[in-house]
């Protein structure tokens, strides 16, 4: 697989990967083509027929291998939309990474919609790192939708870390998850938003099983005049156990609004919403700056220390 500078550094911060050592299962894409596929014994790649993207079959039993399906866009302009569908087997053990990078110099938008639906089979455990970074010089925007849809059987487990490291100019990712019986998931996510850029993001999990748990954070960083919304809903339909947290900063004009949302339908539902928005502390920058930094030096180190 031969990879232009650009493609090479897209995957590197969206996946931390050189396609040219990569082992495993993959399908690297480019420009709304696959440049590179590879299954294995245990995990099958797939095209979809009559829309764009695939099907990945992770047999059961499957322990310690990794999935990398990562997305690089390169021509300004391009839009597409891509169904990505995993079938994860009863007891597997797998960890999935995904991630759009979009390198933008035109004056075109550029957009990836990309709907990714998780089946996830009894007792199996699923470790998914989605990853999302803008770059390039041009007038046109960067602009990223995810759908992230999760059906958990019982006792399974999954845990999702969910990135915009930077560069998207505009973004709508929607989460959809449903809970069985004992299932658990953990969800991280961790946003950076600056210039006008807009970053909406919304959750509906329902924990329909008994010792169904479900914790959901997000921490962001809102900029300049950027504007960042978040929705975080909880629907307790057993005796389960959910937990949401807004965890944000706001510099210069930046904007943000969390529109927590928790239903109980079972008396043994406990659920429970955390909330912190406002600007770095003052003794944190000073306490930073007594050892030399300048306050924007100390800026970047309590963010980057904040969304890590």
């Amino acid at each position: 697989m031969e990879l232009n500078n650009i493609q090479s550094y897209l995957l590197k911060e969206i996946a931390d990967i050189d396609a040219g050592t990569l082992t495993g299962a993959y399908n690297i894409r480019s420009d709304s083509m696959s440049i590179g596929r590879q299954s294995t014994e245990n995990v099958e790649i797939v095209s979809k027929t009559g829309v764009s993207g695939m099907d990945i079959f992770i047999k059961p039993n499957t322990v310690g291998e990794s999935v990398h399906i990562p997305v690089v866009m390169t021509q300004s302009g391009l839009k597409e939309e891509v169904y990505n569908d995993f079938y994860i087997g009863d007891n597997a053990d797998i960890e999935i990474v995904a991630g759009c990078g979009i390198d933008n110099c035109g004056s075109h938008d550029s957009e990836h919609d990309g709907i990714h639906r998780f089946y996830i089979g009894k007792n199996a455990k699923v470790k998914y790192v989605e990853k999302h970074f803008g770059s390039g010089e041009g007038s046109g925007k960067r602009i990223l939708n995810p759908v992230t849809e999760v059906y958990m059987e019982e006792n399974s487990t999954c845990e999702m870390e969910m990135v915009q490291i930077k560069g998207v100019d505009d973004t709508e990712r929607k989460t959809v998850a449903e809970l069985k019986a004992g299932a658990k998931l953990t969800v991280r996510e961790r946003l950076m938003t600056h210039n006008t850029q807009r970053a909406l993001s919304d959750y509906a999990v329902s924990l329909n099983g008994e010792d169904a748990t479900a914790d959901v954070v997000s921490r962001g960083v809102a900029r300049d005049d950027s504007y960042q919304k978040l929705d975080l809903r909880i629907t307790g339909n057993a005796a389960c156990k959910g937990h949401t947290e807004c965890d944000s900063i706001i510099m210069d004009n930046g904007k943000i609004l969390a529109v927590p949302a928790l239903e109980a339908n079972d008396v043994d539902a406990s659920l429970v919403h955390e909330a912190a928005i406002g600007k770095i502390a003052g003794d944190q920058l000073i306490k930073l700056m007594t050892l030399g930094l300048t306050e924007a030096e100390a800026e970047e180190q309590i963010i980057n220390g904040f969304l890590r």
